[in-house]
């Protein structure tokens, strides 16, 4: 990391210098601009020291030092945007265990609103899946302690325990006059991240829920067993996606890949033009042409978009459902060496292959399809999306926020699940629903494997 950025700093220094033989005035104007702001970046530092060693000796209490840094560095990152955060060592470690797909814990998917924990989706079959956790409810108590002042990376790891102890949530659920108290046993999770089935007897259903290391071994898997069950009557495939909160870039990417035989899949943009990567894709549909459709909604997020994205600009499949979350950012997990935890920080938008940026926008599905839902949830049955969060990054043009991310328990009452049933039956059309020949791009070199959340 280090010999890397002493790289970048000589060539810079290069510049400059071959600047000030070719336009000296201006050269000598602009470095003393850059050292006019170092000196009033080192100005500040010691403005940071000074309060640091106030606090030490002049706190009611003696503070831990390590808590001090840890705090000031969070209090940094959390300035930036909603998705950049300081992991301390542990925290750091229970990532990686996510990211393979076994860790313990309860099975929530979370993010900070307004100093609270907000739930972004409940992880199928775990404790708050199976004790009725739903999507956006507000967790204000854990144990009885306020979650107010916490950090979102503080909360997770007081949610997380041994396995088989209990913990007491503290829920506000829209709809609700008085808080739900819900006692949960901790459990270790073990994320199958694809399920399918047989649907309609001739349609492969499989439901992708999050993007971890398994994923994509998942899938293929899945497609194996689905066509050999279902044989030569194959109508096409499902692929839910819905209240996906997204994960690996790496594992978006094959996942996307395993449905095209070429073209871009994605590319991410950091703030210098060369920083920028394109993902293609490689021969081989894992699925044979067959028709896809894509199930999204409110709650899809991140690397589900990026698959939604990609499928639907090179018409491979048809996108139904309500628009997606809006997350169009790359994080990257960045070690501070041993001991120190790590950086999650925002380093890049992604864009779909025709070169939109769906951030705090979604994907807009091709056939919009609202499910009815019951009287006594109607009050909590959006989700706000990337465009309502506190500091999220800015997008061009019209931001969108709310879209519905509601899925029925029962497969009968699945509108968006009968609209791809018909599409794929032929009893209704779609522009979109047969594939077409995906366009053909440069290959450009593969990029550093990244997290997307």
């Amino acid at each position: 990391m280090m010999r890397k950025t002493s790289v970048i700093l000589l060539s810079a220094a290069t510049g400059a210098a071959l600047t000030l033989f070719a336009t000296q005035p201006r050269a000598v104007f602009m470095g003393s601009s850059a050292r006019a702001a170092t000196a009033d970046t080192y100005r500040q530092l010691n403005l940071f020291g000074d309060v640091f060693e106030r606090v030490r000796s002049d706190y009611v209490e003696k503070p831990d030092d390590t808590k001090l840094i840890e705090s000031a560095i969070s209090g940094m990152l959390s300035g930036l945007d909603p998705h950049s955060s300081y992991m301390d060592a542990k925290s750091f470690r229970d990532m990686q265990v996510q990211t393979r797909g076994e860790f313990g814990g309860l099975g929530i998917e979370v993010t900070m609103e307004d100093g609270l924990i907000k739930v972004v989706s409940p992880i199928d079959d775990t404790p708050a899946s199976r004790a009725g956790v739903m999507a956006n409810d507000i967790i204000t108590n854990l144990d009885d302690e306020a979650v107010q002042g916490l950090t979102l990376n503080q909360a997770v790891e007081k949610m997380r325990g041994p396995v088989n102890t209990k913990i007491k949530l503290k829920i506000i659920r829209k709809g609700q006059d008085n808080p739900i108290d819900v006692t949960l046993v901790r459990d270790n999770i073990r994320v199958r991240s694809v399920r399918a089935r047989v649907e309609a007897d001739d349609i492969a259903y499989i439901r992708i829920t999050t993007f971890n290391e398994q994923t994509t071994e998942g899938l293929k898997k899945e497609v194996a067993n689905l066509s050999t069950q279902i044989g030569d009557k194959l109508k096409g495939y499902i692929i839910d996606l819905r209240n996906n909160p997204g994960g690996l870039l790496e594992e978006a990417v094959t996942v996307s890949d395993s449905f095209l035989e070429k073209g871009e899949i994605v590319s991410t943009r950091g703030r210098n033009a060369e920083e920028t990567q394109r993902r293609t894709a490689h021969a081989g549909d894992l699925t044979k042409g067959k028709p896809v459709i894509v199930l999204v909604n409110g709650g899809s997020a991140s690397a589900s978009e990026i698959v939604a994205g990609a499928l639907q600009d090179h018409k491979r499949a048809t996108i139904v459902g309500t628009r997606s979350f809006g997350k169009g950012s790359v994080q990257t997990i960045i070690p501070l060496g041993s001991g120190n935890g790590a950086l999650r920080l925002t380093t890049a938008r992604y864009y779909t292959p025709s070169g939109k940026s769906i951030q705090a926008k979604g994907i807009v599905p091709d056939i919009e399809v609202l499910q009815d839902v019951p009287d006594e949830l109607k009050s909590r049955t959006d989700t706000k999306g990337e465009a309502s969060l506190r500091g999220h990054l800015k997008n061009d043009g019209d931001e969108k926020t709310g879209s519905q991310s509601y899925v029925p328990p029962d497969a009968k009452d699945d509108k968006a699940l009968k609209m791809a049933d018909d599409l794929l039956h032929g009893i209704k059309n779609s522009a979109n629903a047969a594939p077409t020949p995906s366009s053909d791009n440069k290959a450009a070199p593969a990029d550093k494997p990244k997290a997307a959340n």
